[in-house]
């Protein structure tokens, strides 16, 4: 090998590695800036912006990441749904109850005395989700499951087979299913529901 070749060998090798060293790391924390899509799907659904840690944590849903559906935020449900009551709805936008529903709970939300209400979506893409919200002038805070079959939010609140699905989450910390009704069709049955599963609470 011709010292020229061997000049030209290590300078290749250099470069590779200043390329390797310049290339971002798989671990890197920041998030992938969001497909003009879904940024354009935020922005004409104008949810309301998703719950901040209150300083205590639900032991049900302790380590529970979601993904906040309005701004792509992670949200930590153990702490962010502390110091309850909050209605927690889950939803997905393929299910046509859930389209009864999210209006209704909207309504309720703005009532006077009306406990703060989260949503889940599920099992649905979120541009599918954000544009169903959208469409029906929803604009309640909401996070996202994912869209599969499972995810950290449905294990932790062991979610029934069909939707929409509500639970309570009260102001000592237990997370309670609303077995009745299993779908608001007004906000009556929504303010009678949370008082029977409040009932008792400590």
């Amino acid at each position: 090998m011709t010292k020229v070749t061997k000049w030209a060998l290590v300078v290749a090798v250099l470069a590779v590695a200043l390329l390797v060293a310049l290339l971002p790391k798989g671990g890197d924390s920041k998030q992938a800036p969001p497909s003009p899509g879904l940024a354009d799907a935020r922005a004409k659904a104008a949810l309301t912006p998703c719950p901040s840690p209150s300083g205590g944590e639900v032991e049900a849903l302790r380590g529970v990441l979601a993904e906040c559906l309005g701004d792509g935020a992670k949200v930590d449900l153990g702490q962010a749904l502390s110091g309850g009551p909050v209605l927690v709805n889950v939803w997905a936008s393929w299910c046509q109850p859930c389209r009864t529903e999210l209006p209704v709970l909207q309504d309720y939300a703005r009532q006077p005395g009306a406990v703060k209400v989260l949503g889940v979506q599920v099992a649905s893409p979120a541009e599918d989700g954000l544009g169903l919200l959208a469409q029906l002038g929803v604009h309640l805070p909401s996070v996202y499951d994912g869209p599969g079959q499972t995810g950290p939010v449905r294990e932790a609140l062991k979610l029934p087979s069909s939707l929409p699905a509500s639970y309570l989450v009260t102001a000592s910390g237990q997370v309670r299913f609303i077995a009745n009704p299993r779908v608001f069709l007004d906000t009556g049955e929504v303010r009678a529901a949370i008082e029977a599963t409040t009932a008792g609470a400590p």
